[in-house]
């Protein structure tokens, strides 16, 4: 009974972790702005890797294997948001401006007077 719990607790996790997976890509394509997607992606990235690895811990049970995928969660959970900032704080700095009202990333053409 044990082990049905945690298999389906464990495909339960999977699972969502694809799907959080497939709806950051999704957000990727679809919004609008620089900033935006990759706010999309550092969710996807922080959220789905907890989803999924935890899945992975649970198949794997208590083994040397949940040790290392634990080791590996941690490392991408503190590595892909410092990733994240880097690359939003080098687009700031190299002159893209998160403007709120902006539809695109296309730099605005000024219209001829």
């Amino acid at each position: 009974m044990t082990e049905l719990l945690l298999d389906s607790l464990s495909w339960i996790l999977l699972i969502l972790g694809g799907a959080c997976v497939l709806i950051g890509g999704i957000g990727g394509l679809r919004l609008p702005n620089f900033y935006a997607r990759i706010h999309a992606a550092s969710l996807t990235d922080t959220m789905a890797t907890i989803l999924i690895f935890t899945g992975m811990m649970l198949q794997s049970a208590w083994s040397l294997a949940t040790l290392k995928l634990f080791a590996i969660m941690l490392f991408l959970l503190l590595t892909g948001p410092t990733a994240t900032y880097a690359l939003a704080n080098t687009a700031l700095l190299s002159g893209l401006k998160p403007d709120a009202g902006s539809e695109s990333d296309e730099p605005e053409e000024d219209e001829p007077t």
